[in-house]
């Protein structure tokens, strides 16, 4: 069956909230619901079901919302993931439920849920996975999909992001400093004692594709402000997306989670292959340190933005989203959703001030 992605994080480390705008409660249950138009977020992504768009971001046990026009948002009150797997907490020391930067998508009959547990800084760390018939059904627990250890990987398991190739194969980007962005193809495994159920496992070695300095050059980078644990090399954040026969890698460059102090900004690149090589407009390799700079702060509006999605629409227009860090609001972050615009040689424009 082929992949739908059905359309329409660390700075105050809030949930999502009524940010300027004022705001009306509607009851959900016991507890209520917060209804805006300005929402605070991190790392946000977006599904649709039924007519309704659910975005889901950073926050204890994932925070999320649901609107019917991507304008105002009923904010729900309880996490999205309920019940953290006591096997997020054995494995990554530190971790105590704040669950980062998901990815979720619908594959062969049921959606897909990865998400982020770590510790700020440093690089032992797990990607969780989670499955549903529906997205507002019960989710089951799939185990860990891929874990980095600090004293054997050069790399950072957070920022999934799923993605799928030609012939229907599913794959899985991630990454965060160290050794920059890693992609490998997931297999379907047999799990438990008796092989009862079924998840997800790396099917092919991790391959880097993207950089933010190259990696003879990474130990001269300047050092990491947000963290003395952290790598030098300020990318992370990946969203691939297959538009016209080319995949599209969209990274984030440099510092999140810093409030007005943030430099996040967004860079894309395009390959033929879901794991490259990736290259920008002038063909340098973003392995090497490549990258078309998409989108920056303009220091009046936003002082940065990034952590970005991208979708195709059934009405044929691409949806871009990201968080930004807000100029008038002290760096509080906050959900953009803007339009893309492909320019006739087949790249990506947006706008941050709409």
């Amino acid at each position: 069956m082929k992949l739908t992605r059905i359309i329409p994080a660390i700075l105050l480390l809030l949930p999502l909230q009524m940010a300027s705008q004022p705001g009306r409660r509607s009851h959900h249950g016991r507890q209520m619901a917060f209804v805006t138009d300005t929402i605070m977020v991190h790392d946000p992504v977006m599904a649709w079901e039924d007519g309704t768009c659910y975005l889901l971001s950073t926050g204890h046990g994932l925070q999320w919302a649901t609107s019917r026009n991507q304008t105002t948002w009923v904010v729900q009150p309880t996490p999205f993931i309920e019940h953290i797997p006591e096997w997020t907490r054995d494995s990554v020391p530190g971790f105590q439920g704040h669950v980062w930067a998901p990815d979720i998508v619908r594959w062969n009959g049921r959606w897909l849920l990865a998400y982020s547990c770590s510790t700020f800084g440093k690089n032992t760390s797990a990607i969780g996975l989670m499955t549903a018939s529906r997205l507002d059904g019960a989710w089951n627990d799939k185990g860990c999909l891929v874990a980095s250890r600090g004293d054997r990987d050069n790399w950072n398991a957070i920022d999934p992001a799923f993605v799928v190739g030609d012939n229907d194969e599913l794959w899985l980007a991630w990454g965060s400093f160290w050794d920059g962005i890693q992609v490998a193809r997931l297999n379907a495994v047999k799990v438990g004692k008796d092989n009862s159920g079924d998840s997800l496992a790396l099917g092919s070695i991790p391959k880097t594709i993207a950089r933010r300095v190259a990696l003879r050059d990474t130990l001269s980078a300047d050092p990491n402000p947000t963290s003395r644990y952290a790598g030098r090399n300020a990318i992370e954040a990946p969203f691939i997306l297959k538009h016209n026969g080319w995949y599209y890698l969209f990274v984030s460059w440099d510092y999140c989670c810093r409030g007005s102090k943030s430099t996040y900004r967004i860079a894309v690149g395009r390959s033929r292959s879901v794991d490259g090589p990736y290259t920008d407009r002038k063909g340098r390799l973003m392995t090497e340190g490549g990258g078309e700079l998409l989108l920056e702060g303009d220091k009046r509006e936003y002082e940065a933005a990034g952590h970005c999605a991208v979708y195709d629409t059934p009405s044929g227009k691409t949806l871009f989203i990201c968080h930004g860090y807000s100029a008038k609001m002290n760096g509080a972050s906050i959900l953009i959703q803007r339009p893309v615009v492909w320019t006739d040689d087949g790249w990506p424009t947006v706008r941050l001030l709409e």
